[in-house]
C-alpha cells in the first residue's frame, strides 16, 4: 500500500525542464519607470491612510463630546480603539514592508 502511494507520487512529480527552455534571471530588477510610479502611489496611499486616521480620531472625539454634552452614555471608547488600531496599522505597514522586501 505504502509503496503504491510512493509510486503514484513519483508519477505526479514534475519533470525537469528541457535544456532549450529559457530560465528567468534570478538577479533581475524591475524597470526604473515602474518602481518610480509604484513608490509615488504607495506614498500617496500612506498619506491618505494617515489623513483618514487623523480624521477618524477627530470625528470620534467630536461624537464623544456631543454625547457627553447631551448626557448620553455611548460606547465611543471601542470606536476610538478601532480608529487608533487602524492608525497603528498604517504607521507600521510601511516599515514592515521595507524590512520584509529589502532585508
Amino acid at each position: 500500500m505504502l509503496l503504491s502511494i510512493y509510486a503514484a507520487a513519483l508519477r505526479l512529480a514534475p519533470t525537469p525542464a528541457p535544456s532549450g527552455v529559457p530560465m528567468p534571471d534570478p538577479g533581475g530588477h524591475a524597470p526604473t519607470e515602474l518602481t518610480g510610479k509604484v513608490t509615488v502611489a504607495l506614498n500617496l496611499i500612506a498619506w491618505a491612510g494617515t489623513a483618514a486616521g487623523v480624521a477618524g480620531v477627530l470625528i470620534t472625539g467630536t461624537m464623544m463630546a456631543i454625547s457627553h454634552r447631551r448626557g448620553e452614555s455611548s460606547e465611543h471608547m471601542s470606536r476610538l480603539g478601532l480608529v487608533l488600531g487602524g492608525c497603528i496599522l498604517v504607521a507600521v505597514a510601511g516599515p514592515l514592508v521595507s524590512f520584509v522586501f529589502t532585508g
